[in-house]
């Protein structure tokens, strides 16, 4: 009977601000919400945490998977934690030691508690989950990849790329008036070693400070090139990047580093950290299939994977496997890419548009699209050879992992056998912001 006792000492949460790229993904994921942020930093609440584990393989730097041992009275708060440049020290055993005799075990990380697919909200209201059923694993044949070569705690803090392309992708933004454009971005990276993934990310490092002096914190964004090079051969990535010039609630706000890139020249040079990203690969096996969910710059990695099995599939090397796109927009102007999405061959790639604000015309997103094609979805759905991915704003993934659910259930498949399944078998990845 020494519950209080064991609860006298904990193994406290923590996000190191140092390496941290700020990308959201953890405070995406969390099923209770314990992880919030501000302008600076992303802090974990202690008293909220209850030691899922289910942020830890998302993080794309690993700079979620830090804990201290704490007293759970003198647990860090969040208000102290956003305040900090890198963190704290352990305490001093001898400053635990007094705690631990007095019979408080030390309580080590619990057992990850399963999270349910339908949770409340902080109404109390019941909402699904759509969290749950992204995996953590990648394709069982994806290809080997490096992570973090370059960054804070690297022997190599950045590594300088050079810009050799720059050129606009959408047609909003060649009128007059107006720069809400998104950018094609190429960077080459010489002699030095940044081997990347379809899927993968990197982070730019935006030169100069913030208003409070402090050096700007990476932005990551998504490889929008294949392994072997935007040019084949070449040591180069490519970007897609869209200017930020509205916050999440639609207040006028200049994006530091959206903007910084989108007005690079050729020859430039550019500081970048990286590469990052485990388990948004694509499968490399003969006859996988790959459906992809997208919309604006979560078109990135969709690209990458799109290039790379063409390039084989003219080299002969491939043996096919069906790609599907679902690619949403407000309208046909705002998409990145339209044009040589149209150019390539019905019979490689089965694509399907949404836009939700075309003039006349009623409002149509990703997931309307997907109903539309369920019988097809839902032969790919029972085929285990089938990878979905996902990636664009949060406010989708909710209404792409209900679609599958809603497609699953038309075909009178079982979707509690088939979405856990999809996490388990590293099919269906969720990268949204």
């Amino acid at each position: 009977m020494n519950a209080p006792a064991e609860l006298a000492v904990i193994k406290q949460h923590l996000i190191d601000p140092e390496i941290c790229i700020r990308c959201n993904t953890c405070e995406a994921i969390c099923p209770v919400q314990a992880i919030t942020h501000d302008n600076v930093n992303y802090v974990v609440d202690a008293s909220k945490c209850n030691l899922c584990m289910d942020c830890i393989s998302p993080c794309p730097t690993g700079s979620i998977d830090n804990w201290r041992t704490m007293p759970r009275l003198r647990a860090y708060t969040p208000e102290e934690q956003l305040t900090w440049d890198e963190l704290p020290a352990e305490l001093p055993a001898e400053e635990l030691e007094g705690l631990a005799e007095a019979g408080g075990d030390v309580a080590v990380a619990l057992a990850p508690a399963a999270t349910p697919a339908v949770v409340k909200d902080p109404s109390g209201a019941e909402v699904f989950n759509s969290s749950t059923f992204g995996s953590t694993l990648p394709p069982w044949s994806a290809a080997h990849v490096y992570t973090n070569l370059y960054g804070p705690k690297a022997a190599q803090k950045t590594i300088t790329a050079t810009v050799v392309g720059n050129v606009r992708v959408t047609e909003v933004g060649k009128t007059a008036g107006s720069d809400y454009d998104t950018h094609h971005i190429v960077l080459d990276f010489g002699a030095m070693p940044f081997p990347v993934l379809e899927g993968q990310s990197i982070g730019v490092v935006p030169p100069g400070v913030d208003d409070i002096g402090r050096t700007h914190h990476a932005r990551q964004y998504s490889i929008a090139s294949p392994r072997n090079g935007e040019r084949p051969g070449y040591n180069n990535l490519s970007l897609t990047i869209k200017r930020v010039l509205q916050d999440h609630d639609g207040e006028p706000v200049r994006g530091v580093a959206s903007n910084f890139m989108c007005d690079l020249q050729v020859g430039d040079k550019v500081e970048v950290i990286g590469p990052f990203g485990t388990s948004f690969l694509m499968p490399n096996h003969p006859k996988s299939n790959i459906v992809m969910i997208c919309t604006g710059t979560g078109s990135a990695p969709m690209r990458a994977m799109t290039e790379w099995r063409r390039r084989l599939r003219a080299s002969g090397k491939f043996e096919g496997g069906k790609l599907m796109l679902f690619f949403g927009a407000r309208s046909q102007e705002e998409l990145p890419y339209f044009g040589p999405l149209q150019n390539l061959p019905k019979d490689f790639i089965d694509t399907n548009f949404a836009f939700s604000r075309t003039p006349g015309a009623p409002k149509r997103y990703v997931q309307d699209a997907m109903r539309e094609r369920a019988a097809d979805l839902a032969l790919l759905l029972q085929d285990p050879n089938t990878y979905f991915y996902v990636c664009g704003l949060k406010s989708m993934e909710e209404g792409v992992v209900l679609a599958l659910r809603d497609v699953a259930q038309g075909a009178g498949l079982n979707w509690d056998s088939i979405g856990p399944a999809l996490k388990r078998e590293g099919r269906l990845h969720l990268e949204t912001y």
